[in-house]
C-alpha cells in the first residue's frame, strides 16, 4: 500500500524537517505524514519520513538510536551551542589532539547532559528556544543519554570530527558545547550529519532533489519502504485467517510459550498487521497497535 510505510529522506542543509513533511504530503497526496526524530535546519542525514497508518510506529522508530559524523569547531563558545548563535566566549585557542582524547572519555557510556538552552524541550508550556528568544533562557535540568560509540575521525585544527551513536534524545550540540568548556577553549557544533536513525542508514536514504523528481513524475512509490520491514529488530510472528479475525476485533492470540517483548504480526501477503506485545506470561500475543480496516 503506498500510503502505508516508510521514507527515508537524505534531508540537505537548509529546510526543517517540517518543511520536508509538507513536500513529501503535498507530492504524494497523502494526509498523514510525520517524522520520526527532527533534525534542525542546519543538520543533514537521515531523516525517517512515516506515511498514512505507519505514522503510529514513530513511537519506536523516534526512540532508537541514533548515528551521525559531527565537526566540533574550538576556539569559541556560543549561545545556541552551534554556528548559529552569537558568540558568548572566545578564546582563539584550541587544544591538543593528546588533551582531546583524554577527554573524549569523560563522553562515553552514561553520561548526564544539560540539553542546549535553544532547544525544543518544552518548559512550562512552552519551548525552551522560545524563552531563549524572549530573554528569559529556562533552567534546564540534566538528564542521563548513552553514547554508544565515539570515534575520532580527523582533528584539523580548530575542527575535530567524530562519529557518535547515541541513544535517543542526545544532543550532539551539547556534547560540542561541554567538550570545549572542559578543555577551556570554548568549542560549537559547526556541522552535523545525521548517518543513522533506527535500522535505517544514510545508504536507504533518498536525496530530497531526487525524491522531488519522483514526486513530480509520479514515481516516488519505488522508493516507500514497506511497514513490515520497518522494525527489523522485533521478531516475525505470522498470522492465520484466524487469528488475523480475532486480532481485527482487539483479542489476544496463541504466542510460543517462550515469547517475550514486542513482535511484528505479518500477514500471509507480507503486509504489517500488527505489533504485539507478549503478556500472561508470554504464553499470549496481545496486539497494542493494529493495522487493519
Amino acid at each position: 500500500m503506498k500510503d502505508f510505510g516508510i521514507l527515508v529522506v537524505d534531508k540537505p542543509i537548509g529546510p526543517t524537517s517540517h518543511q520536508i513533511v509538507s513536500i513529501v504530503r503535498r507530492g504524494t497526496g497523502i494526509r498523514k505524514v510525520g517524522h520520526a526524530g527532527t533534525l534542525d535546519p542546519r543538520a543533514s542525514g537521515v531523516l525517517v519520513l512515516c506515511l498514512g497508518q505507519a505514522t503510529r510506529l514513530s513511537e519506536y522508530l523516534s526512540t532508537s538510536e541514533k548515528r551521525y559524523l559531527a565537526v566540533i569547531r574550538f576556539g569559541a563558545s556560543t549561545r545556541t551551542y552551534d554556528s548559529e548563535g552569537d558568540i558568548l566566549h572566545e578564546t582563539g585557542s584550541v587544544p591538543k589532539r593528546k588533551d582531546i582524547e583524554e577527554a573524549l572519555f569523560e563522553f562515553r557510556g552514561e553520561i548526564s547532559q544539560v540539553p542546549p538552552p535553544y532547544s525544543a524541550i518544552k518548559v512550562q508550556g512552552k519551548r525552551a528556544y522560545q524563552l531563549a528568544r524572549e530573554g528569559k533562557p529556562p533552567e534546564l535540568n540534566a538528564r542521563k543519554v548513552i553514547i554508544h560509540e565515539l570515534k575520532l575521525i580527523s582533528y584539523k585544527k580548530p575542527d575535530l570530527t567524530l562519529e557518535i551513536e547515541c541513544s535517543a534524545g542526545t544532543y550532539i550540540r551539547s556534547i560540542a558545547h561541554d567538550l570545549g568548556e572542559m578543555l577551556s577553549t570554548g568549542a560549537h557544533l559547526a556541522e552535523l550529519k545525521r548517518l543513522k536513525a533506527g535500522p535505517f542508514t544514510i545508504d536507504d536514504a533518498i536525496p530530497l532533489p531526487k525524491l522531488e523528481v519522483g514526486l513530480m513524475v509520479d514515481k516516488w512509490e519505488r522508493y516507500v519502504i514497506p511497514a513490515a520491514d520497518a522494525l527489523p529488530d522485533f521478531p516475525v510472528v505470522k498470522i492465520n485467517q484466524k487469528n488475523l479475525d480475532l486480532i481485527r476485533h482487539g483479542h489476544r492470540i496463541p504466542a510460543d510459550p517462550s515469547s517475550s517483548g514486542m513482535a511484528r504480526g505479518i500477514s500471509s501477503d507480507g503486509e504489517l498487521v500488527a505489533i504485539l506485545e507478549a503478556v500472561e506470561d508470554g504464553t499470549h500475543w496481545h496486539p497494542r497497535k493494529v493495522f487493519l480496516g
